[in-house]
């Protein structure tokens, strides 16, 4: 029970002090579980073809009727205290009882698997079942599945020379029986579909060769690809490419990444990253650091000239020799109207040096006291 204490605003006028207290109870409090959703709980009885679920904090599940039957298998290994997972079917029925499907849980849970297997694209060792003059049917998880002969590996595609259905399927049966590593490409629940693929695994593990080959600090010679907002892909050696991200261009600022590169173009890269079968790749790392250089030049208090080349959020950006750059910030106007009005792009002015970390790759210039 709550107490609703009083207080009064400024006016006196009486007001409820514990409403602000009940929003918060109400917003910490846990939504419900509604149909379809699949919740956790400890099972605390089991009765005649009934099993009670504790769904704490909402109250007790129940599996009973047809839901028990089509599960029955399953229950007959559950015991009391065991944690399961079943799926709502009713959030309350006239007993109060939340009821629950486990059948239906245990689909949506291995569908949910079968997303991540296509995600991650998780090697799976699976038995053919039946062969058809289109493929192969294996099952993974107690679900049939389709392995179109088009995603035969080289070693078990059929090889017929006149093309003739017939001896295709009799090629596909010798695979009846016969453990395959595969790949899951599909998984439609709405469908029931799974389709997978043998030469997928095979262009795969063909990467990871070709990715091997590579290690942190190589210097090789690739071709322009493809140039994107955020970067350049560049061509390493066919069927593979790396990624320069666009901060890994150059070490001054890119806007713009199709301006400097065209697809075709010969690169000189670092590899800088090899994960997950990817390679992320530099080209400035290959240049000079244009602040260690600065570092031997430049010092905190320094009077400079810097060309503004760009505003952002914080103010403007000067640059003071290729590739150096510090911040003039907004605070030291009015406005940004009005940092733009005294700062214009393109334009040199000079500027002192209030923060120098090269190191960092970091510095603060200001106006502040400067002429010019």
């Amino acid at each position: 029970m709550f107490g609703f204490g009083k207080s009064k605003d400024s006016d006196g006028n009486t007001a409820v002090a514990s409403s602000a207290v009940m929003d918060k109870f109400i917003a910490a409090t846990p939504a419900s579980p509604q149909e379809g959703e699949i919740v956790e709980g400890v099972v605390t009885a089991i009765g005649r073809a009934r099993v009670y679920i504790d769904i704490a904090p909402f109250g007790t599940g129940l599996i009973y009727g047809r839901e028990y039957m089509n599960a029955r298998d399953i229950l007959r290994k559950v015991a009391p205290g065991d944690t399961i997972a079943s799926k709502v079917v009713s959030p309350a029925n006239e007993d109060g009882y939340i009821e629950l499907s486990l059948k239906e849980a245990r689909q949506a849970l291995i569908w949910a698997d079968a997303d991540e297997a296509v995600k991650n694209g998780t090697i799976l060792s699976l038995e053919v079942k039946e062969a058809n003059k289109g493929g192969l049917i294996i099952e993974w998880q107690g679900i049939q599945g389709f392995l179109p002969a088009s995603q035969l590996s080289s070693e078990h595609y059929p090889r017929v020379s006149d093309g003739d259905k017939d001896k295709i399927l009799t090629a596909l049966n010798e695979l009846v029986g016969t453990h395959l590593s595969v790949v899951m490409i599909t998984a439609d629940p709405k469908e029931h579909k799974l389709i997978f693929s043998e030469k997928g695994l095979q262009e795969k593990e063909e990467k990871e060769e070709k990715v091997n080959k590579y290690e942190v600090g190589n210097v090789v010679k690739g071709e322009v690809t493809g140039a994107v907002d955020f970067g350049v892909f560049v061509k390493l050696e066919p069927g593979l490419e790396g990624l320069v991200h666009i901060s890994e261009l150059d070490w001054g600022l890119v806007e713009d990444t199709k301006a400097i590169y065209k697809v075709g173009d010969a690169v000189d890269v670092k590899v800088i990253e090899v994960k997950d079968d990817k390679i992320s790749l530099s080209i400035k790392q290959l240049k000079e650091n244009p602040w260690v250089t600065a570092s031997k030049k430049y010092k905190k208090d320094q009077t400079v000239d810097g060309v503004v080349i760009k505003y952002n959020k914080h103010g403007a950006l000067a640059s003071i020799e290729e590739g150096v750059a510090g911040l003039v910030h907004v605070s030291e106007f009015e406005s940004e109207e009005k940092l733009k009005s005294e700062l214009s792009l393109g334009t040199v002015y000079k500027f002192k040096i209030t923060l120098f970390e090269p190191d960092e790759q970091k510095m603060t210039l200001s106006r502040q006291g400067v002429e010019g």
